[in-house]
């Protein structure tokens, strides 16, 4: 059993839940000091954790149900859990029915507008595992299917959307699209015989890594104007200059005659941007005065 359940971790990389959940749960923060002058309840922040991780595994799952011949040929991927047989694919649709479940109660518990958004969100997650079969930029759909995590969260906490949030998942969608032209690169030869589209295989290495610089850029223009537009204290502004030292070091990293360290900018750097952003705009919270 606790193969079995290391096994569907791993397929669905919970851990990588670290990606987007701190920006959602940042959010939340905004939403509540911002219309309640107060804090989100514990009951909110659970059912909010519940549906990022229901709807990001069940995201996860379908996108290895659609690539299954692809990471079956890509040498890359081939030790993945549905290519080896590790889990059966009626085991993953069914996972991914049970996931779909659960973020729907949690959208229910949450709020009505919640609830009436989940069908939308869902599409939007399994829309991105077939965009790689026609557009370059599906690297973009990838980031806003994590970037729609703030402003569910507003919705969440308030029943509503304040549009000051978007420039939040605009951000977002910029800084995951970003990492994943950088990770795009590993895979332009397979791309170039399976027939698959990205950025890398488009422009080449060395324009990619232009290309995903200019997107984490705008990411830090989007989170100045931000912070300007809520008027937050000095520890959002500390914040952004974490994340774009960490962008900074990310990009050092990676060249497009070495691509040795693309986990390290990938995996380690990323996660750290997310939570050190949550730390330091949830400082900015707590000294707001709003």
């Amino acid at each position: 059993m606790a193969n079995r359940i290391k096994t569907v971790l791993e397929m669905i990389k919970f851990e990588h839940s670290v990606f987007a959940l701190p920006f959602a749960l940042t959010g939340a923060l905004l939403a509540a000091r911002a219309t309640r002058h107060g804090w989100p309840s514990l009951r909110q922040i659970l059912w909010i954790i519940i549906a990022m991780v229901a709807a990001r595994s069940a995201a996860m799952t379908m996108n290895r149900i659609a690539d299954l011949r692809y990471d079956r040929e890509n040498p890359r991927t081939q030790q993945r859990a549905l290519a080896t047989g590790a889990l059966s694919l009626e085991f993953a649709w069914l996972f991914t029915l049970v996931a779909v479940a659960v973020f729907f109660l949690a959208a229910w518990r949450l709020n009505p507008l919640a609830l009436k958004l989940a069908p939308l969100a869902i599409a939007i997650l399994f829309f991105y595992s077939f965009t790689k079969r026609f557009t370059n930029w599906s690297h973009l759909f990838l980031g806003f299917a994590l970037g729609i995590s703030p402003a569910a969260a507003w919705i969440a906490i308030t029943g509503g959307l304040d549009l000051r949030m978007l420039i939040l998942c605009a951000a977002v969608t910029l800084w995951v699209g970003g990492f994943d032209v950088l990770y795009a690169c590993q895979d332009v030869d397979y791309d170039q015989r399976a027939g698959l589209f990205s950025v890398p295989k488009r422009f080449g290495i060395a324009k990619a890594l232009l290309i995903a610089r200019v997107m984490h850029a705008g990411v830090i223009a989007l989170l100045a104007w931000l912070a300007l537009s809520f008027g937050l204290p000095w520890p959002a502004w500390a914040g952004i200059a974490v994340v774009a030292a960490l962008l900074a070091y990310e990009h050092s990293l990676v060249k497009a005659d070495d691509l040795s360290k693309l986990d390290a900018a990938f995996f380690a750097v990323n996660g750290y941007i997310s939570m050190l952003f949550l730390l330091f705009w949830g400082a900015a919270a707590a000294f707001w005065r709003v």
